[in-house]
Formats: structure tokens, C-alpha cells, sequence
């Protein structure tokens, strides 16, 4: 529900302070170990986000792990049956996989792309003009991913929650035009400098507040 009251919201806030605080170490680690992820991942770190809309993080995590396995950045098999396979089901798989193997035919402009020194908000926007099946949130993530962010949020259906909980957004967007992503995202930023947690620890702290974990 979301909090109008200025004293309960003082509580609830200083309640996420203070959870905050027991989960900080976890969740800086996790953010550290984003920024050790070699360029020779990245595709695995793009795949990985290419699969997860409308997709769990475990089952988009089991293919990675599979692609790892059959070294797929350096052969050429056929994956849709991977992404399909029950066990770990991938939603729209057909197209997905078709995503995934023309992305990795782009990696090496890709990678030029995040070699050149361009700050994160414009190398969002290029990654979404220039690799199909990225929007703003699945750009933001893989970027996160390789501890390239710099600040940038990843507006998923646990954030969204949570801004309207904490009483940031007065209801959940129905949809995500880019334009509306940013108005979203610098509030986000503002909430964050309010309560003193930096956003990309906030943004960790939401996730593992629905879900129990601290993942990717």
C-alpha cells in the first residue's frame, strides 16, 4: 500500500535503512563481482538478458550455463532446443534463440561498442538501436551485468513494485515508452538520494526484498 501518511513513511523508510544495512555487505559484493566479468562473458551476460523477459532468472541462468558448456560463443549448433526443453523452459524460445545467435554473430561490434569510452546512457541507447530484442530494461540489465550501469536502472516488475510501495509512482505503467523509462528512472534516482542508498545497491536490495535472493 502505498504510504501518504509523512510519519509512516518516515518508518517504513528508516525499516528499508535498516534492511539495508543487514544485506549491504551481500549485495556489494554481488555489485563487485559485476565488475569483474571478463569481455570474453559478455555474450553470455547479453544472452543471459535476452532470454529473461517474461522469462525466471533461474531458467534463463541453466541455458547460460548449457551455452557455457558447449561453448557455443565458438561453435555453431542449433540452441532453440535448449531454450525449449521443459526443465528450464525459456518463453518465446523460437524467437529468442534466433535473437541470441544474431547477437553473437554482432559481438564484435558490440564489443567495439563498449570498448570506445561512451558513457552509459548513450551506450544504452545504442545497444537498443543496434541489438534486436533490447529495450531499455533489458540494455540497463546487461550492462549491470558487466558492471557498466554507472547508475542506470533496471525498471523490472520488482522495482516498479517497490516505487510504488515506497510511494515514488502513484501506480504501475502499463507500458514502458523510453521517454517514460527515464521520467521513471530519475525519480528512482531521487528516492534513492532521499533515503542515502546508492541505486544500484537500492536496486539489488528490491530484488532480493521480492524474491528471497541477491542475483543477476
Amino acid at each position: 500500500m502505498r504510504t501518504v501518511d509523512g510519519q509512516s513513511r518516515s518508518v517504513r523508510l528508516e525499516e528499508l535503512r535498516r534492511l539495508h544495512q543487514d544485506r549491504k555487505e551481500s549485495i556489494r559484493t554481488r555489485l563487485a563481482e559485476f565488475k569483474l566479468v571478463k569481455p570474453e562473458d559478455y555474450f553470455y551476460e547479453l544472452a543471459y538478458c535476452l532470454m529473461t523477459p517474461q522469462t525466471s532468472a533461474a531458467h534463463a541462468d541453466a541455458v547460460v550455463f548449457k551455452l557455457r558448456n558447449r561453448s557455443y560463443h565458438l561453435t555453431e549448433f542449433d540452441i532453440e532446443p535448449i531454450l525449449g526443453d521443459p526443465s528450464h523452459y525459456v518463453r518465446f524460445h523460437k524467437t529468442k534463440a534466433r535473437l541470441i545467435a544474431r547477437a553473437k554473430g554482432e559481438m564484435s561490434t558490440i564489443e567495439s561498442a563498449l570498448r570506445n569510452g561512451t558513457n552509459a546512457a548513450a551506450l544504452r541507447m545504442w545497444l537498443t538501436e543496434n541489438v534486436k530484442g533490447l529495450g531499455y530494461k533489458e540494455a540497463t540489465h546487461f550492462l549491470r551485468n558487466i558492471g557498466r550501469n554507472d547508475g542506470l536502472a533496471i525498471l523490472d516488475r520488482h522495482i516498479l513494485r517497490n516505487l510504488k510501495r515506497y510511494g515514488v509512482l502513484r501506480s504501475l505503467p502499463k507500458s514502458l515508452t523510453s521517454k517514460r523509462y527515464v521520467g521513471i528512472e530519475q525519480k528512482f534516482k531521487s528516492f534513492s538520494e532521499e533515503i542515502g542508498i546508492p541505486i544500484d545497491e537500492l536496486d539489488l536490495l528490491f530484488w532480493s526484498m521480492e524474491t528471497g535472493e541477491i542475483r543477476k
